[in-house]
């Protein structure tokens, strides 16, 4: 497709489910969870439909030559169609915030005022690889009153497809405003139009690498919600317990390397090298890890490969870490707040004072102390799912729930005021 018949044939979808999501805003909460519940339904018994498309994308993405942390955002399986609808059934039992009164005051005058969560609109979704986010997507548009338009990668363009049809006819059949959920087509020009479509979008939320999220920020005319890269610490203070540190730094690393919470870099403190860093060094190579460190790690043990200045601020998504000993809790904090992507970071500490100045002191997302970075999702935190991992601090920062999907007006209430 070329540039002038994308923008156009986009452009024409954008007005009709702008139109669509008008009406979706004034939905009741009721018809929305009963959709939810429907569309999860549709999912689990079109299993065997969305499963095949999967397996002809993994087909192709082993073709083109895609890396395996790639394969693995691709891959469905029947436990994890079971989460994706699980998690709609989640949004559906989770508050509505459309209606939300967030303050409100009587005028001098006697006018009642009121700020009350509205729906953004239309929020378009650019996302690479992982089908699921379809269905997150979706679900969280819909419970928070906004239509969707859908530009997934080329990588999993029969899996995104077989699951936007399921949704649409099943939220459609539950009385939702047909058009609202829209699935654009994957190639490069859909991009390119989408982000342009200010008249039409209220927002457009960019989930994928670098490369992918900087294109969008530097290009788009709708407002964007950056959704960030995760180059994630964990800090070992000397005062750490070592069993702790080494469970933690495993999970975080190794439960799921491909996904943006996982662990990247790790930070030891100078005296916590002899009592923890053999142990750390051990496990992670013991469970598959290329460790690669600073000149003090490669001292210490010389499985470990030199790091260079580019490992610093590099998310890998694969089976990689990086080491850096530190000599304080400060130049462990200056050091994330240069390299970290202000995602998700974390301190493993036995000192509460040392805890409260890490979490004070660290600019992410979310700063956990004494818990694995795997944690920060949407549906860990209590929200169903997540629409991304916000990095950015206007309008919304971390996991991107339901209220985060809103904005407010005013509302005021009189009966003949007018202004001396």
């Amino acid at each position: 497709m070329d540039k002038s018949s994308a923008h156009g044939e986009i452009e024409a979808v954008a007005q009709q489910a702008q139109r669509a999501a008008r009406h979706l805003a004034s939905i009741k909460t009721a018809v929305k969870n009963a959709a939810l519940h429907t569309m999860a339904r549709a999912l689990r018994s079109g299993q065997s439909l969305i499963l095949e498309a999967n397996t002809l994308d993994l087909e192709q993405a082993r073709q083109e030559g895609l890396s395996e942390t790639m394969l693995d955002r691709l891959k469905l399986t029947p436990q994890r169609i079971e989460s994706i609808a699980a998690s709609l059934v989640q949004i559906a039992g989770l508050k509505d915030p459309v209606g939300d009164v967030v303050r409100g005051w009587r005028h001098p005058q006697g006018m009642e005022i009121s700020q009350v969560r509205v729906p953004l609109g239309l929020i378009g979704v650019v996302y690479e690889a992982r089908p699921n986010v379809t269905a997150d997507a979706v679900g969280l548009c819909l419970k928070s009153g906004n239509g969707v338009l859908l530009k997934g990668g080329r990588e999993a363009d029969r899996s995104n497809r077989a699951i936007t049809a399921l949704l649409q006819e099943a939220a459609y059949a539950s009385g939702i405003p047909e058009g609202c959920i829209q699935q654009l087509p994957s190639d490069r020009a859909t991009v390119e139009a989408l982000i342009r479509l200010d008249r039409y979008l209220a927002l457009v939320i960019p989930r994928g690498g670098a490369g992918l999220i900087d294109y969008v920020t530097r290009n788009a005319t709708v407002p964007v919600l950056e959704t960030g890269v995760g180059n994630c610490h964990i800090y070992v203070a000397a005062s750490a317990d070592r069993e702790m540190a080494v469970r933690i730094v495993l999970n975080a690393k190794v439960q799921r390397p491909s996904v943006c919470n996982a662990a990247e870099k790790l930070l030891v403190h100078r005296d916590a090298v002899f009592t923890h860093l053999q142990s750390l060094i051990d496990e992670l190579i013991e469970a598959g890890v290329e460790v690669r460190g600073c000149q003090r790690t490669v001292a210490f043990d010389r499985r470990v490969a030199p790091a260079s200045e580019d490992d610093w601020g590099r998310e890998y998504l694969d089976r990689i870490i990086a080491i850096k000993i530190v000599d304080s809790t400060s130049e462990a904090v200056d050091w994330i707040n240069h390299y970290g992507t202000l995602h998700s970071e974390a301190i493993i500490t036995g000192n509460l004072s040392e805890a409260q100045t890490f979490v004070q002191s660290v600019d992410a997302a979310a700063v956990y102390v004494n818990a694995s970075t795997r944690f920060t999702d949407g549906s860990e935190f209590g929200f169903g799912a997540e629409i991304g991992i916000s990095t950015q601090r206007l309008h919304a920062r971390g996991p991107v729930g339901l209220p985060e999907l809103t904005t407010t007006k005013f509302i005021v209430m009189g009966n003949g005021q007018i202004r001396d």
